[in-house]
């Protein structure tokens, strides 16, 4: 902000291409501002003076109310749209994105009527992480999650390949033709699979697996997450999955404006229905999901042996949570309910992928999908 602010103009002392770490990003100033740049960072997106004026009102407020003891008032500024990251509770951090938390208002937007309405320029509008990046977020609000003994920093995902089938789905009927919600989609799902990554790199143990083994994990159960993740957003009355206003309320017939059938829909919305009616508490929500990414039998997992350890003893700690703390009759058969889920998550990971080929096979769209998208799920027109 500050580098944009004064139009500086920085010079490598070295040759341009010196590696930027947690530990040396302060020696070179062109270098690091190159990276981020290379990697999405744009200059449209640094926060307002706005916002940070609004954050130092709200800690004085706050230092104010906690000398006297009174409750904190909730304030809001109507005019601004930007949503701060440190706004977000540590705790929440890791789960679904809620209304006052998803930057739906920095995707592109939804456009649910022609799609010749749409202005033909894209802009990338999500950065694009790698597991080496830090991220202080605890999951359970204890140090468990939160420390990480400095490793190797890992590839990126651009640099290895899912493999995946060349079989194509002979049940997708939409019209590619008219896909006015995949930019924003897309946008939204790359948004999603940041957030998967920084709750992986918390689940303990998951760092100690080699990097090929956390992007093979990844790469492979990304879209499984971000379903679970869609439940704490979807709403049984109206079977919708709603992230603020109206604007960002998204029904069936919007994911199918993305290119999406209904042979992934409806066992989707199944789904989301029953694992509604399990009414998990937020940590047996947060565990199925380490759980779900944590699968030994995902293609391309090398350690096999020890994904299987760590994914034992996430289940031992669920399976004792529901004994302890989920009271009867809801804990009857819950882990039994839970594990299931993921089976279904399987064969709706199954679907997607088929879906998705057909939707990556034409040029046209896409060139509409975002570059953490492409590399997570694949680009079959490379």
């Amino acid at each position: 902000r500050r580098s944009m602010k004064r139009k500086a103009m920085f010079t490598c002392p070295f040759n341009g291409d010196c590696k930027i770490t947690k530990d040396n990003r302060r020696h070179c100033q062109a270098c690091r501002l190159k990276r981020c740049v290379d990697i999405g960072m744009m200059k449209e997106w640094q926060v307002t003076q706005e916002c940070i004026q609004m954050g130092l009102e709200s800690l004085q407020r706050r230092r104010l109310h906690n000398l006297s003891g009174e409750p904190l008032p909730v304030l809001c500024n109507p005019h601004s749209k930007e949503v701060l990251p440190h706004q977000a509770n540590a705790r929440h951090g890791i789960a679904l994105p809620t209304p006052s938390l998803t930057p739906c208002s920095l995707f592109q937007p939804p456009m649910r009527s022609n799609p010749s309405n749409r202005g033909a320029a894209r802009s990338s509008s999500i950065l694009t992480q790698d597991l080496s990046s830090e991220d202080s977020t605890d999951p359970f609000g204890s140090d468990a999650f939160g420390t990480f003994p400095e490793s190797v920093e890992p590839p990126m995902f651009s640099n290895l390949v899912l493999s995946e089938e060349n079989d194509e789905s002979s049940s997708v009927n939409i019209d590619f033709s008219h896909l006015s919600m995949l930019p924003h989609l897309a946008d939204l799902v790359s948004y999603s699979i940041q957030k998967v990554i920084g709750f992986a790199k918390m689940i303990p143990g998951f760092r100690d697996l080699a990097a090929e083994d956390q992007i093979a994990l990844l790469k492979s159960s990304a879209i499984e997450v971000i379903m679970l993740r869609s439940n704490q957003s979807f709403t049984l009355e109206d079977m919708t999955w709603t992230c603020g206003s109206n604007d960002f309320k998204y029904r069936i017939s919007d994911v199918t404006q993305a290119g999406h059938s209904m042979d992934l829909l409806e066992p989707l919305v199944k789904f989301q229905v029953g694992l509604k009616k399990l009414n998990l508490h937020e940590e047996e929500h947060v565990l199925l999901m380490a759980i779900c990414i944590l699968s030994p039998d995902r293609p391309g997992v090398q350690d096999t042996s020890l994904v299987e350890s760590l994914q034992d003893r996430l289940s031992e700690i669920l399976q004792t949570y529901i004994r302890c703390r989920h009271p009867p009759p809801g804990s009857r058969l819950l882990y039994a309910k839970m594990i299931q889920k993921l089976a279904d998550l399987r064969s709706l990971n199954e679907e997607h992928s088929k879906q998705y080929r057909c939707i990556s096979l034409q040029p046209e769209h896409s060139m509409q999908l975002t570059p953490l998208v492409l590399e997570v799920f694949g680009n079959e027109i490379s």
